[in-house]
């Protein structure tokens, strides 16, 4: 056994107390297990990638692919389903090939960042007004319920043309197709069938009056072929959006302050010199302990990776976090540094299955801390970090609140 070896199959996602940092397994399986076996949620087996250039090669590679109700691949979740990677919604999503290629060009072009930047503006107002109603009321705050939330859902509804007062439901529906251990499948279902007939029933509303928003744009648009997206596929796609359009980002808001606040050099740094947001905001998204999941990706062909023959058939999962913190791969990768430039992080993913929602996610966080900088200079976390609680037993990371004083 080399050295930094585990010596044992790893439950996964490793189990970890603390809220911020990553697990001690992270370092010792970059140095010695590199890829690693791991058991899911679901008692199935799958191989754990942790090293940058490991992850970035596989998420790259345009023959593994989601582990979409294929027989031999792992399934994620403990529940009958195998949660998110494996569902109909997955199913109903392209995944391969040109297919999956016409289907994210005809999505992408809503979410330029020139689309973005013309969005900006908006954004900034509707988080002001969130901030207004949070400083009105009483101290300490739950940051998170007041706008690290509310600000995406209305963001993505307002996108999706889909009323944000439905949000509670959203979040429902979300948290179940998110499952890894919280959720049994009889509830899942439910929810998911609830989910599925609220989003026919608004994509038949846009085909018989179609708006200015994204859905009745791919309602009524092709692609360069000359192919429109079936009712499947759109029902699909605007759940996915939903989920991930508000679900990761309310997430990674909180998490981002609570990183920020947690060492107050951090967030005096960043008040003595806002030409930082950005910046600021790649590396909390590199340094993020805290992210869920990760990537599984269904191996159909034998391939070598560090020296280890994985088999047709292998369900890998690639840690983008714990990649993210590969210390051959950035410069104290230990360290939160505002200013790190260059700084190529895989928290979004990498090539085709990249996050297609990228430009929002990083709008919506860079105009969160530029209003808070702006608005609350005294901003401080209510408790200390080990007070702090994860998100526990679904795919996204997070932190159950963000308790704020000013």
């Amino acid at each position: 056994m080399r050295d930094g070896d585990i010596g044992q199959v790893l439950n996964y996602p490793i189990p970890t107390t603390d809220a911020l940092e990553p697990p001690p397994e992270w370092a010792r399986l970059r140095r010695g297990c590199p890829v690693a076996p791991v058991t899911l949620p679901s008692g199935d087996g799958a191989t754990l990638l942790t090293r940058y250039e490991d992850v970035r090669r596989i998420l790259a590679d345009p023959r593994f692919t989601r582990p979409v109700h294929n027989a031999e691949a792992a399934r994620i979740a403990d529940n009958e389903s195998g949660g998110v990677f494996n569902s109909d919604m997955a199913l109903s999503i392209p995944q391969t090939g040109e297919a999956h290629l016409r289907w994210r060009r005809m999505i992408s072009k809503w979410f330029t960042v020139k689309r973005m930047n013309a969005l900006r503006p908006d954004i900034e107002a509707m988080a002001d007004r969130l901030l207004d109603d949070m400083l009105a009321g009483d101290a300490p705050a739950d940051l998170k319920a007041a706008l690290g939330f509310p600000l995406p859902v209305w963001v993505i509804c307002d996108l999706l043309g889909v009323p944000a007062a439905d949000r509670d439901s959203f979040a429902y529906w979300s948290d179940t197709l998110l499952n890894l251990t919280r959720y049994g499948q009889q509830e899942i279902d439910a929810a998911q069938q609830r989910f599925v007939e609220y989003m026919a029933g608004h994509v038949a509303a846009k085909r018989a009056d179609p708006g200015e928003d994204l859905l009745s744009a791919l309602i009524t648009g092709t692609d360069a072929a000359g192919d429109s997206l079936s009712d499947a596929t759109l029902i699909a796609t605007g759940q996915g959006l939903l989920v991930a359009g508000h679900e990761t980002t309310a997430n990674m808001i909180g998490k981002m302050m609570a990183m920020l606040l947690s060492d107050r050099r951090h967030w005096e740094r960043l008040l003595a010199d806002r030409t930082l947001v950005r910046s600021a905001v790649e590396e909390v998204l590199r340094f993020d302990a805290n992210p869920g999941f990760g990537m599984p990706r269904f191996l159909g062909e034998e391939v070598e990776i560090a020296g280890t023959v994985l088999p047709s058939g292998t369900t890998a999962v690639c840690s983008m976090a714990a990649a993210n913190r590969d210390e051959t791969a950035f410069r104290d990768a230990d360290r939160l540094d505002l200013g790190r430039s260059p700084n190529s992080h895989l928290a979004f993913g990498v090539g085709a299955h990249s996050c297609v929602g990228q430009a929002l996610a990083r709008t919506e966080l860079q105009v969160v801390l530029e209003v808070l900088l702006r608005r609350v200079p005294t901003l401080e976390l209510a408790v200390g970090v080990q007070e702090l609680n994860r998100v526990d037993g679904l795919a996204v990371g997070g932190l159950r609140e963000v308790p704020v004083r000013w």
